[in-house]
């Protein structure tokens, strides 16, 4: 049974954040993909984002290990899912921002999944 608070607080996302060992490598990659603004650079973390929106955060890990997709051994952590008109096209855009292309496509006529400069997942989908 749920119950309700007089006055639950607001909350609101701020960003989402990603591990990685170079904020700035991560942040160049996701800025120019996504055409993001830094809204916020330190040596230890990078804030992508316009004023009022959520943003997307990349921060430094020494010991960063990135996620081993499809093999769960060091598991995918997080993935962002971003909406495309042409696969073909928004893939051939990604590679060239650095981003690979793992050996596995489970839905390659639906989504694409690329790997970007830190070994993170993320999908290029004509879905949605």
């Amino acid at each position: 049974m749920k119950t309700e608070s007089p006055s639950a607080p607001a909350i609101r996302l701020l960003s989402v954040d990603f591990d990685c060992p170079d904020p700035a490598e991560l942040a160049r990659f996701y800025g120019d993909a996504l055409e993001l603004p830094v809204v916020y650079s330190s040596e230890d973390f990078v804030l992508l984002g316009r004023e009022g929106e959520p943003g997307l955060g990349f921060i430094r890990v020494a010991d960063y290990r990135p996620p081993t997709w499809p093999d769960p051994s060091q598991g995918k952590q997080a993935h962002i899912e971003l909406g495309v008109e042409d696969l073909e096209a928004a893939q051939a855009r990604m590679l060239a921002l650095g981003a690979v292309e793992p050996p596995v496509q489970p839905h390659p006529d639906q989504r694409r999944v690329l790997l970007d400069p830190a070994g993170h997942p993320f999908c290029i989908s004509t879905q949605g």
